[in-house]
């Protein structure tokens, strides 16, 4: 059986140890009305790094001007493959946040790290990563 991989990439927007966060909308097919970071598909001959910055571009108005990998996360996906999601974290940026996509994210808000480690997230693994990144 082939497996597709689907690679997309993510984004830890933080500043003043507070992280910005989405609430996936209801409508979305995967993953809806979960808290998840920004971020996307890699669309045919794109690099990760700059899915990141029009991703972060078109859902958050920002311009996305210095980062770093954090870590690769495989995530499997029932029928649908696998996805590998590239996840940064994003040191510096230019611009207001603003959610452009209401489509994708109902809300966006800033948190706490300590309080979005308690949220209903995208992914089980994220407030380890939360932590890891932050320690970096």
């Amino acid at each position: 059986m082939l497996v597709s991989q689907h690679q997309c990439v993510g984004a830890l927007v933080v500043q003043e140890e507070s992280i910005l966060l989405g609430l996936r909308s209801s409508t979305r097919a995967f993953y809806p009305n979960v808290w998840d970071i920004f971020g996307g598909h890699v669309e045919p001959g794109e690099q990760p790094e700059q899915t990141l910055v029009r991703e972060l571009h078109e859902e958050l108005g920002i311009t996305a001007v210095r980062w770093k990998h954090v870590e690769t996360l495989r995530l499997a996906q029932d029928d649908h493959g696998e996805i590998h999601l590239e996840i940064y974290l994003l040191l510096e940026w230019s611009g207001i946040p603003v959610n452009q996509q209401p489509d994708e994210h109902a809300i966006i808000q800033w948190f706490r790290i300590g309080q979005a480690k308690q949220l209903p997230l995208a992914d089980p693994s994220y407030p380890e990563i939360f932590t890891r990144a932050l320690q970096q």
